[in-house]
C-alpha cells in the first residue's frame, strides 16, 4: 500500500482480529483468526495476511480484551492491599447494595484480593487534614507483610488521600524502594475522588491488571518494533487512545479497550450516513455490545460495573452481554434453551468452522437456516460446514422435542431476547425513546439480527456500514489521542467561588494536554442533589454557577425523568478532557482486503434461507457489487466484507452515498 502515511487500526476479538489500513487512498480491510494463546502474536499476524507494508505505516492503533478478560476469567496478578487501620474489609462492604433484590441464589463475587493479602497502617486523615499521623512502625511492618506474601503488585487507599496524599505518596514510596519489581498503584494518582468504596475497587483492578496488561503490551511492542511498526498507541475505555506506557500505568482505564474502538467507528459510519442520533450493536464472536450515540457522540460515563468490579473512570457507555456468534446453545435442567454465557471462541470455535467443537452455537443456527452459505470462508481460513452445524443442532433439540429448524429458530430468538433486553438499558433506561433512533449495526454478525432487533423496539431504520465486519478497527485508526485529568471539588454550587474552580480547571487542564501537543481541551463537572448517593456529568464549558445548575437540572430530568428545581445542586468533582484530532477517512473510499471494490454490478445469487418457519429462494447480493442506490427489497442477503446482512421480510434497503445499507421497515 503506498502514499502519504498509513493509519493503523488492530481490533483483537474473541473469535477474529480485525485489521483496518486508512490511507489517502482509501481504507484496506482484513479478519484474521484470533490466537487466543498470545494475543500478539494474532496481532503481527493479521497485518501480514493484509499485505501492508510497514514502512508506510505511521500510526498503529490497538484495541484489545487482554484487561476485560482477566476480570472476567480471574486471571490477573496475585496482589495486596493497604489501606487506614480499620478498613481492611472494605471490599466486602461495599455498598450493600443488591441489583437483584429477589433472587434467592444471587451472590456477589470474591474480592479480588483475599483477605489475608490485605494489610492495614495507622494513620488517618479526614476531610480537614491529618487526624493521625502515619506511624512509621506500622508501615515497615505493612510493607514487610506485603514482602512475605510474595506479591505482584499492591493497591494502597487511604482513607481521605483524594484530598490529603501525602500519607498514601509515603506508603508508595516505601513500597517502591523495598520491593522495587513490585508495581504499585495509588488511589490518590488511579482516582483522585471521593467514595472510598469505589476508589479502593478502582485501585484494586488497577493494580490487578497491570502486571498482565504491561507485559502483554510490552511483547505486542517488540512484535512490533521487530516487523518495523510504529510503536502502539492503545484504545482507553474513554474511547481515545493513548501511549503504550500511558496505558500499561494505568490498566484499569483499559477495561473497555475493545467495545470502546466500535463504538468509535459506529459513530463515524453514522455521520458518514446522515445519522445523529444511533443506537451501536457490536455483535462479534463472543459477546455482543451496545450504547447509545447522540449527536454524533458517543455517551460516556465516569463509572461502570465491568465482571462484578466497580470502574469509577472515563468510559464509553458500553453494556455488554454474551451473546455472540460463538455463543454456545444448551438446554437448563428445566427443559428450557438457553444461549451463553459460555462461548466457543476461536479454538475450536462452533461447530461449523470443522476444528472439533461439537457444540451448537448461534453462527451453527444461522447456518442452519440459510443465513450463512455453506462453504463461505470466514477470516480466510475457516469454511462453514451446514452439516456440522446441523448434527450439533440436533443433539441438544431432541432431548427437547424438537427439530434442527426449530432450534435453531430457538437459539437466534433467545440470542435476540438477551441483545435486545441490552438495547433497552442503554435507552430505556437512559430516558431515551429507541423509536427515535436508528440502530447502526456491526461486527460479523450485527447484521444478521438487526432488523428482527429493531422490530422488537419499534426501531424503523437500521444502518449496516460498509465496513460492518471491521467497524471495531476503524474506530480505532481514526480515534483521537485523549488524556484525562480529574479531581474531587466539594462545594454546594451556590457558594462555589468561580476563581477557585478556574483555578483548579487550570491546574486540571495543564495535567491532562502534558505530552499532547496541539491538544483541545474540554470542561467536564461532576453533579448532584444535596444527599444524593450518585452523580451526573455535565458539560461545563463557558458555565457559570447557574448554568451549571441548570445543566444539571435537565440532565437529571433526561436520565430520570424528574428534576427537583428547588433543591439545592452541589459540585463533587470536575474534569478536563484534551484530545488530538485525526484524519477522518471517506467510507465512499473503501476497498476490500481482496481486490478493489466497485468494479460493477453483478447479478445476484439464488439459495434458500428461512424465516419465521417458512423457507423462501430469495437474492443474495454481493456488497461490493451494489451500486448507490440500489433498491434491496426484503426478504433477500447481503455478504460483505467480512459481514452478511439479512434484510427481513417488510423491511427494505438501499445503499446510500457512503456505501453503507439503509433499512426501512414498512409502515
Amino acid at each position: 500500500m503506498s502514499g502519504d502515511g498509513v493509519r493503523l487500526g488492530v481490533d483483537v476479538g474473541g473469535t477474529f482480529t480485525d485489521v483496518v489500513a486508512v490511507s489517502p487512498e482509501g481504507v484496506r480491510t482484513t479478519k484474521v483468526p484470533s490466537t487466543p494463546e498470545d494475543q500478539s502474536a494474532g496481532v503481527l499476524a493479521a497485518v501480514a495476511a493484509g499485505g501492508i507494508d510497514p514502512a508506510q505505516v505511521t500510526a498503529f492503533a490497538h484495541g484489545m480484551t487482554v484487561a476485560t478478560n482477566a476480570l472476567l476469567e480471574r486471571r490477573g496478578a496475585r496482589i495486596a492491599l493497604i489501606t487506614t487501620e480499620g478498613f481492611r474489609d472494605l471490599l466486602e462492604i461495599g455498598r450493600q447494595d443488591r441489583p437483584s433484590l429477589y433472587d434467592l441464589t444471587a451472590d456477589r463475587p470474591p474480592a479480588l484480593v483475599p483477605r489475608e493479602r490485605r494489610f492495614t497502617v495507622r494513620e488517618r486523615c479526614g476531610p480537614e487534614g491529618v487526624v493521625v499521623p502515619l506511624e512509621a512502625a506500622s508501615l515497615a511492618d505493612a510493607v514487610e507483610a506485603v514482602r512475605a506474601a510474595e506479591v505482584e503488585a499492591v493497591a494502597v487507599c487511604l482513607l481521605f488521600a483524594f484530598r490529603f496524599p501525602d500519607h498514601e505518596a509515603r506508603v508508595g514510596a516505601a513500597l517502591r524502594a523495598a520491593l522495587p519489581g513490585v508495581h504499585v498503584s495509588l488511589s490518590s494518582e488511579v482516582l483522585p475522588e471521593v467514595r472510598e468504596y469505589e476508589r479502593a475497587a478502582t485501585t484494586v483492578a488497577d493494580a490487578y491488571l497491570a502486571p498482565r496488561l504491561g507485559a502483554y503490551l510490552r511483547r505486542l511492542a517488540s512484535r512490533a518494533s521487530a516487523a518495523g511498526l510504529p510503536r502502539p498507541l492503545v484504545m482507553r475505555s474513554s474511547g481515545g487512545v493513548a501511549d503504550l506506557e500511558e496505558a500499561a500505568a494505568h490498566a484499569a482505564g483499559c477495561v473497555l479497550s475493545g467495545p470502546a474502538g466500535g463504538v468509535v467507528g459506529a459513530a463515524h459510519a453514522a455521520a458518514a450516513s446522515g445519522f445523529d442520533d444511533v443506537l451501536s450493536l457490536d455483535m462479534g464472536g463472543t459477546s455482543t455490545d451496545v450504547a447509545p450515540i447522540r449527536a454524533g457522540r458517543a455517551a460516556t460515563t465516569t463509572g461502570s460495573v465491568v465482571a462484578g468490579v466497580p470502574i469509577r473512570l472515563p468510559m464509553v457507555d458500553v453494556h455488554t452481554v454474551s451473546a455472540g456468534g460463538g455463543s454456545v446453545a444448551w438446554a437448563d435442567p428445566g427443559g428450557a434453551l438457553r444461549v451463553g454465557p459460555r462461548s466457543a471462541g476461536a479454538d475450536p470455535g462452533p461447530a461449523a468452522y470443522g476444528r472439533g467443537g461439537a457444540e451448537p452455537t448461534v453462527t451453527d443456527a444461522n447456518l442452519a437456516l440459510g443465513r450463512l452459505a455453506d462453504g463461505a470462508v470466514l477470516g480466510g481460513e475457516v469454511r462453514l460446514d451446514r452439516a456440522a452445524a446441523e448434527a450439533a443442532l440436533a443433539r441438544v433439540g431432541e432431548p427437547l422435542g424438537l427439530d434442527v429448524v426449530e432450534t435453531a429458530l430457538g437459539v437466534v430468538r433467545v440470542a435476540n431476547a438477551e441483545m435486545a433486553r441490552a438495547l433497552r438499558v442503554v435507552s430505556v433506561e437512559r430516558g431515551l425513546d429507541p423509536r427515535g433512533f436508528a440502530l447502526v449495526a456491526f461486527g460479523g454478525a450485527g447484521g444478521l439480527h438487526a432488523c428482527a432487533l429493531a422490530a422488537e423496539l419499534a426501531i424503523t431504520t437500521v444502518l449496516v456500514p460498509r465496513a460492518a465486519g471491521v467497524l471495531s478497527a476503524l474506530g480505532l485508526a481514526i480515534s483521537d489521542l485523549r488524556a484525562d485529568a480529574a479531581t474531587a471539588f466539594l462545594v454546594a454550587v451556590a457558594d462555589a467561588d468561580p476563581r477557585e474552580i478556574d483555578a483548579a480547571f487550570g491546574r486540571l487542564e495543564a495535567q491532562a494536554v502534558a505530552g499532547l501537543a496541539g491538544a483541545v481541551v474540554a470542561r467536564a463537572a461532576d453533579l448532584r442533589y444535596r444527599g444524593q448517593a450518585f452523580e451526573l456529568t455535565v458539560d461545563a464549558g463557558g458555565a457559570d454557577a447557574g448554568e451549571l445548575a441548570a445543566r444539571f437540572h435537565a440532565a437529571h430530568e433526561e436520565r430520570l425523568g424528574y428534576r427537583m428545581a428547588g433543591e439545592a445542586v452541589e459540585l463533587v468533582a470536575l474534569r478536563a478532557i484534551a484530545t488530538v484530532g485525526t484524519v477522518v477517512p471517506s467510507l465512499a473510499a473503501e476497498r476490500r482486503g481482496d481486490g478493489e471494490a466497485g468494479a460493477g454490478p453483478v447479478a445476484p445469487a439464488r439459495r434458500e434461507a428461512c424465516f419465521d418457519g417458512i423457507w423462501r429462494e430469495i437474492d443474495v447480493h454481493r456488497g461490493d457489487g451494489l451500486a448507490e442506490g440500489a433498491p434491496l427489497p426484503g426478504p433477500c442477503i447481503v455478504e460483505l466484507a467480512g459481514a452478511t446482512c439479512v434484510i427481513a421480510p417488510e423491511w427494505a434497503g438501499r445503499v446510500d452515498r457512503a456505501g453503507a445499507l439503509v433499512l426501512e421497515r414498512a409502515a
